[in-house]
């Protein structure tokens, strides 16, 4: 497995135009794959097949954006178009890459890692029934309070006993926290914060085709809340945590959701 770190010149035009698309970033990114699955694919399909999950960042002081890409697949990032990564002079390395599955390998039951993961929480509402008499399922929604954000990624390491979802292999380390959100005691109803920080980003746009009558396509505006969850954890499960870090975390794998960061938590 592969990790890549490209920095973006924003001088550039094609970068300009993914920064503004997440569909147009995604097929950029899948360019620098040689070996992509044949022409019919959808590229949510080709980037499952690659094992393709990206993110975009900023440099906390200069503010660089850049993009990180984690792929099953090996890349060949001299395919993106010319004068797409910042001329860095080497220092650091642009493109920079390097495997990661001696990291992964090594992770075991009872680790505490420091995370960071972009993601887009949604929950379903309750089915309802039109006018017309037919049962439809609940739309999806996004949640938004930073309770419901912790609690939904919670949910997602340990699984719901409700709905019979099972959890990825790890559980968030719970602490004290922000008036309001705190732990309660035992016998009360849990609503314990946990060493996570959840982060509203804003909004990723983007513009997919999509089928139409008559054979013809059309462009289909896409929306999707922007949450940075950052914190700490705890593994339960080693091999279906490091299943989890393989395919990431939550919907809109193919616009820069779900990519999971782990590092060894400092002592």
């Amino acid at each position: 497995m592969y990790l890549s770190r490209l920095i973006l010149n924003v001088r550039c035009r094609e970068v300009r135009r993914d920064l503004a698309d997440c569909h147009d970033l995604h097929r950029t990114i899948l360019r620098g794959f040689p070996d992509l699955p044949p022409t019919g694919v959808t590229i949510g399909d080709a980037r499952a097949r690659l094992g393709v999950l990206f993110r975009m960042q900023s440099h906390p002081r200069t503010g660089a954006a850049s993009v990180l890409v984690q792929s099953v697949a090996e890349p060949d990032w001299s395919r993106l178009p010319d004068g797409y990564l910042l001329d860095t002079r080497g220092a650091p390395p642009n493109p920079d890459r390097k495997t990661i599955d001696g990291a992964y390998s090594a992770i075991r039951v009872g680790d505490e890692l420091v995370f960071r993961l972009r993601a887009n929480p949604t929950k379903r509402l309750p089915p309802s029934t039109g006018a017309d008499g037919v049962r439809r399922d609940g739309k999806r929604v996004e949640l938004r309070t930073e309770e419901e954000l912790v609690r939904w990624l919670g949910e997602k390491g340990t699984g719901n006993t409700v709905t019979g979802r099972p959890g990825l292999g790890y559980r968030l380390v719970t602490v004290r926290a922000r008036p309001g959100l705190a732990s309660r005691g035992p016998g009360e109803a849990s609503t314990a914060v946990a060493d996570a920080r959840a982060r509203s980003v804003g909004k990723v746009v983007g513009q997919a085709l999509r089928p139409a009558e008559g054979g013809a396509a059309r462009r289909e505006r896409m929306t999707f809340g922007d949450v940075l969850f950052e914190g700490r954890l705890v593994v339960t499960d080693a091999d279906l945590f490091r299943r989890t870090l393989e395919q990431g975390i939550g919907s809109g794998k193919a616009y820069g959701f779900g990519l999971l960061s782990v590092a060894r938590a400092p002592a």
